[in-house]
């Protein structure tokens, strides 16, 4: 068994800090129930090209896992079946903003004296309160607001986002642990409760070490392009024929690195000796280095520091890492049949619970795909199910 089998997730969610919440709760085994409009689905599987098959590969990236039933929320009907998917479930996961679900009549207070034992989980682009209440949840919007773009990007030149959507992963790994912990209550307690997530604060919350330097000084830390503000050389440098990151973090380092470049005497010059004198005399060190990096293929380099114990990685592209050695040795791609996608493949979750392992992945759903299993298990006959119409 999976640490989550027989608990009931009522999916409400879209695009994908809520859909990755949500799938991160079926691979631990949850039977995740995503509802979707009539006709369309969610959001993100218009968000083509590329697609694979039929579908658009950026839905298939968060939606493994799980049953898609599309119902119709605006209908009497559709609300009808989503109070009985409530009355059977678990967990409910949203993020619609603020309001929405009152007015839906699914708003907590009202679920919480329907069903007093479900854990409600509402993920919001600002949170419930706050000026920014009302206003939506994207994750560059979030990334732009919260800093962590003016710390992205050469020192000077423009802001940039992450290459992946951080604020809305990282947004959806919180709800997750959420989630778990109030569960964990609960069987304690029997009740469930609200958990509330907003992108703004889980993204913020990556500040760290960065917000704790305004903390203590009053100065915003600035973008230093791939540059370390403590460490040198820690950073990004270009080899013969690709990109290395190069980690040299103590003294005792920075001496195993002279003598695998063949320039030993660096070790001892009093300009490069301790770290703190790295860091004063950055500009002609980091010269020195990358004109010596330049020399050799990111692989000879790699062949070289690595076994002396100097931090170092190539900057690889995405095709490298997929099918790459470390994720083919670990096991870590899934391989899932897709009624007309063929077999999509995927990342698997990285969690690895050696006494109940994460060990089933289903591909995502076609819309509407699991419609009529759901409803028939709550009870509607197959005149009321074929009311529904097409997905």
């Amino acid at each position: 068994m999976r640490p989550l089998e027989g608990i009931r997730v009522v999916d409400l969610t879209r695009v994908v800090a809520g859909p990755y919440c949500t799938m991160m709760l079926g691979d631990l085994g949850a039977e995740v129930i995503k509802i979707e409009q009539p006709g369309r689905g969610d959001d993100s599987r218009a968000f083509a090209p590329p697609y694979q098959g039929e579908e658009a590969a950026y839905f298939l990236s968060v939606n493994r896992n799980k049953k898609s039933v599309v119902l119709d929320l605006k209908s009497a009907a559709g609300r009808e079946v989503l109070g009985r998917l409530i009355d059977s479930a678990d967990v409910l996961v949203e993020n619609f903003r603020p309001g929405v679900m009152e007015r839906l009549g699914f708003g907590y207070e009202a679920v919480k004296q329907r069903r007093p034992s479900l854990v409600y989980c509402a993920i919001t682009g600002f949170g419930a309160s706050g000026p920014y209440k009302d206003r939506g949840g994207y994750d560059a919007i979030a990334q732009g607001e919260t800093g962590l773009m003016d710390l992205t990007g050469p020192a000077d030149g423009a802001p940039y986002k992450m290459g992946t959507p951080i604020s809305d992963m990282v947004s959806g790994t919180a709800a997750s642990q959420g989630i778990l912990a109030a569960l964990l209550v609960r069987k304690d307690t029997g009740l469930g409760q609200f958990v509330e997530i907003s992108m703004y604060e889980a993204t913020a919350a990556l500040l760290v070490y960065n917000a704790s330097a305004y903390f203590a000084t009053g100065q915003s830390p600035r973008r230093r392009g791939n540059a370390h503000a403590s460490i040198v050389p820690y950073e990004t440098f270009e080899a013969a024929d690709g990109w290395i990151n190069l980690g040299v973090a103590n003294d005792g380092q920075w001496r195993k690195f002279c003598a695998v470049i063949g320039r030993p005497d660096l070790a001892d010059d009093p300009r490069y000796a301790t770290q703190p004198e790295r860091v004063r005399n950055r500009e002609p060190l980091l010269a020195l280095v990358r004109a010596v990096l330049k020399q050799k293929p990111r692989d000879a380099w790699l062949a070289l520091l690595d076994p002396e114990g100097i931090p170092c990685g190539a900057i690889r592209t995405v095709g490298e890492v997929c099918d790459g050695d470390v994720l083919r040795a670990r096991d870590m791609v899934a391989e899932m049949p897709h009624a007309t996608a063929g077999t999509v493949r995927g990342i698997k979750n990285p969690i690895h619970l050696h006494g109940t392992p994460l060990d089933r992945y289903a591909a995502p759903p076609r819309l509407g795909e699991h419609t009529e299993e759901v409803l028939r298990g709550l009870g509607y006959g197959p005149a009321e199910i074929a009311a529904f119409g097409e997905p």
